[in-house]
């Protein structure tokens, strides 16, 4: 009997565990989790009427891998969709004021956050050549000044890498944070000829499989992202270990003892999801040189503000998803994304509640702050751009120093040698959204190679 050994068990752990028990039912498995809990960044408490996320607020349906790995489960009936108004509004907080982000070429044209030249610019972004003396592996900055100008690359693209990496689009690698950008430029010669392209296929398989085409959108449960972690844990039952640590790996013969404060567990195969400075603290002994890579990807630490206000406290509640402040404005709160907007049963009535993003690359400081000034500087923060003029009636703090990897230029180059120097140990599997994307879609997408691997 195969004995397998997963590190983690954060979604890319659990979701990995699910699929390799589907696929091999007769495999000895086990996860061990350092922390009392599972999920690693992802859970929701409910607290005096509130439904608070941790960490994401919800999945995506762009790719089907989160969607599929719920009806796996038996979850999809148990799927609630966000509001339309937060799948069509989302906003930017620019120069004192919230700007609706254009949600098609027309809208583009009657933004008022870019000048004329800088929407033609954008516009004729399909009739742009591809220069030949493109870098190996271009930053984002620099990928959307020469294919949309420098005006949407500091506004909106500044604003989309902000809002999902909280990142510096100067360091970030395009092909790493964003690969169909650059793909869509090769295929098609265009950036934006390549998502009508792909929403032409996206339309043309949900035909194909009976479905009627949907816009993408955003879906949760009613209780929140916490029924995923918790119903995987069901699945897994006793093969999950919480509470035990992961100190020591090392090479056994044709297998691994994977030591830990609880005793060794022998294995045919050991899958890494942890962070990639626990990861790299389990090679370097063995292996410096693979250590030292995995080390190397820096994290953005992010704290979040959980607020909950009275209506009548709270002005300016939009019918949308939030709004994003983009990093070169250097503010405080980088983005608030308005929960009880996007799925309505987050907040008792009379209620709203927000959660305040803050951090980041380019605001490390925000993150470092005792619970109380943070809190006073996002209340500052919210009364001049969402008109607040009371106190919060319940307010949270949640700190994750390790939020998210940071796919600095040189990633995909760094990635293929770790890849390659794991692949010359027989019965190591490295995993995780260290590597090859950072959203809950790549988590369970990545969990599918995996089993595809073991």
């Amino acid at each position: 009997m195969k004995r397998i050994v997963i590190v983690g068990g954060g979604l890319s752990g659990l979701a990995a565990a699910f699929r390799i028990r589907q696929a091999h039912p007769s495999y000895h498995l086990t996860l061990l989790e350092a922390r009392p809990r599972l999920g690693g960044n992802i859970g929701t408490d409910r607290v005096d009427g509130f439904t608070v996320e941790r960490g994401p607020n919800g999945l995506f349906d762009a790719k089907p891998h989160a969607i599929q790995l719920c009806r796996d489960l038996g979850l999809a009936d148990r799927l609630i969709p966000a509001s339309e108004g937060s799948r069509k509004n989302r906003f930017l907080f620019l120069e004192g004021e919230l700007h609706r982000l254009p949600g098609d070429p027309l809208g583009l044209l009657f933004t008022r956050v870019l000048s004329f030249l800088g929407k033609m610019r954008v516009l004729s972004e399909p009739f742009r050549r591809r220069p030949k003396s493109v870098p190996e592996d271009e930053s984002i900055a620099a990928f959307a000044r020469r294919r949309f100008g420098k005006e949407a690359a500091d506004v909106f693209i500044d604003g989309l890498v902000t809002g999902i990496h909280a990142g510096d689009p100067e360091q970030l690698s395009v092909a790493a944070a964003f690969p169909r950008l650059p793909l869509f430029e090769k295929e098609y010669g265009s950036v934006l000829k390549g998502f009508i392209q792909s929403a032409k296929l996206r339309k043309k398989a949900a035909l194909a499989r009976g479905e009627k085409p949907a816009p993408q959108r955003m879906w949760s449960f009613r209780e929140g992202l916490q029924v995923l972690i918790d119903t995987l844990a069901a699945k897994l039952g006793d093969a999950i270990r919480t509470g035990v640590s992961v100190n020591r790996l090392s090479p056994d013969g044709g297998g691994w003892q994977v030591h830990t404060d609880a005793g060794p567990h022998p294995a045919d195969l050991v899958i890494l999801t942890t962070p990639a400075d626990h990861q790299a603290k389990l090679l370097s002994p063995w292996n410096p040189r693979l250590g030292e890579l995995i080390n190397s990807i820096r994290y953005a630490a992010v704290n979040v503000a959980v607020l909950g206000y009275r209506e009548q406290d709270a002005p300016i509640r939009p019918d949308g998803f939030g709004y994003i402040a983009p990093q070169n404005t250097k503010r405080d709160v980088l983005g608030v994304q308005w929960c009880s907007s996007t799925f309505h049963d987050r907040a008792p009535p009379g209620h709203v509640l927000w959660r305040a993003l803050c951090g980041g690359v380019n605001r490390p400081d925000m993150t470092t702050l005792p619970d109380e000034e943070f809190l006073h500087r996002v209340q500052h923060e919210m009364m001049m751009t969402m008109g607040v003029t009371g106190e919060p009636v319940f307010s949270r703090v949640v700190r994750w120093p390790r939020a998210i990897p940071q796919y600095e230029i040189g990633h995909p180059k760094r990635v293929a040698e770790i890849m390659t120097l794991a692949a010359n140990h027989p019965g190591l599997i490295l995993g995780g959204n260290a590597y090859r994307g950072v959203a809950i879609n790549d988590c369970c997408e990545q969990a599918e190679e995996i089993t595809r691997r073991v």
